[in-house]
């Protein structure tokens, strides 16, 4: 069962790209990504599954691409770092809107504008609020170590096909570079046409044969009250994807008198706060979000009724408290603690916020 190896969280994503069947990656070097695309030239997956790798002229030329290779019905994927994502959310609207399945993966780097090639958690807003326009969502995995880079490949994919939808692993410059053991999956055979038409025929642009009529994959209708139709189909499979697909992990919650709630590399940060803390004999307790989209919201509001306060921490501004916000709905304090512009916190100064703004320096 799979191959241990020491890899690079850009590394494991590229690998398991491979393992996992993926058909096609269309995307562009920007850091702290690139090793993504270096890997997949290196590996020449070309050569032993027939899988296409090919570094398109920009950004919105690689989403357009997935589009295509979407619209038939093939595993296709891009990655790239918060501006690059930036550019491509147009394409990402019209896949949304076409409900064809794909994976995108962006490896965030400090903003606004071009930044810094150094982490951030900033793009929690664009990737778990559509980003694009129009009345949309992306199932967002947000993993938390190098094993789960590789693991959200084959889920992401699942899961788009699942639901028709394209789905985002939101990761950072963390996890990105650094090197962990990882468990690299057993090598998963492309889809062949017959298993391509069997999966997605009702919808993928398989040709119009003697037995079948063709199918179109667009995100265009002129008409207002069919695309308010549209919609509500939409937002249904938005609804069953809330219900059915909600994933996270706690730690310490058990007897838990305060909570933190941080996703990706600020959880494994704060799973050290939270140690800290219970060596001084403070109970606190972590949530750690794992699907950022659909967002846990029903089990924080069950965890409101055990604790004193919450801390939602974040290398940013303050994006996902206000979802911890609107699952709390005022019954207890909820704070927020982060870094931003690319600057990584330490166990102690997490913990020291979460003195200072829950305990009120007590």
């Amino acid at each position: 069962m799979g191959e241990l190896k020491l890899r690079k969280g850009n590394e494991a994503i590229a690998e398991a790209a491979i393992r996992f069947g993926c058909d096609g990656y269309f995307g562009y070097p920007i850091t702290p990504q690139s090793e993504i695309l270096e890997t997949l030239m290196v590996r020449k997956p070309w050569e032993t599954t027939g899988m296409v790798v090919l570094q398109a002229e920009s950004e919105v030329a690689a989403i357009n691409m997935i589009y295509g290779g979407a619209s038939c019905g093939k595993r296709v994927m891009t990655t790239s770092s918060s501006p690059g994502i930036s550019l491509m959310l147009e394409g990402v609207s019209y896949l949304a809107g076409a409900e064809l399945p794909c994976l995108i993966v962006n490896v965030v780097r400090g903003g606004p504008g071009l930044g810094t090639i150094q982490p951030s958690q900033a793009d929690y807003f664009q990737a778990t609020k559509g980003g694009g326009h129009g009345d949309y969502q992306l199932i967002v995995l947000a993993p938390a170590s190098v094993q789960e880079m590789h693991d959200f490949v084959g889920l992401g994919f699942d899961l788009a096909f699942k639901y028709r939808i394209p789905s985002l692993i939101l990761t950072d410059g963390v996890i990105g570079q650094m090197m962990e053991k990882v468990i690299v999956a057993d090598q998963e055979p492309r889809w062949t046409d017959e298993q391509i038409q069997e999966i997605s025929g009702e919808w993928a642009t398989t040709g119009k044969t003697k037995d079948r009529e063709q199918n179109i994959a667009t995100s265009l209708i002129l008409e207002a009250e069919e695309m308010e139709k549209h919609n509500h189909k939409l937002q249904a499979k938005y609804r069953e994807i809330e219900k059915n697909d909600v994933r996270y992990e706690e730690f310490e919650t058990e007897d838990a008198e305060y909570l933190m709630v941080a996703y990706g590399s600020s959880a494994r940060i704060c799973q050290k706060s939270v140690e800290i803390a219970r060596e001084k004999g403070i109970k606190l307790g972590l949530l750690r979000p794992i699907t950022v989209w659909p967002f846990p919201t029903i089990r924080l509001a069950e965890l409101a009724n055990q604790v004193k306060g919450m801390l939602s921490v974040e290398m940013s501004a303050g994006q996902m408290v206000y979802d911890v916000k609107l699952a709390i709905n005022g019954k207890i304090p909820v704070e927020h603690f982060g870094r931003v512009g690319g600057m990584v916190p330490s166990p102690g100064e997490v913990f020291e916020a979460f003195e200072k703004l829950i305990l009120g320096g007590k």
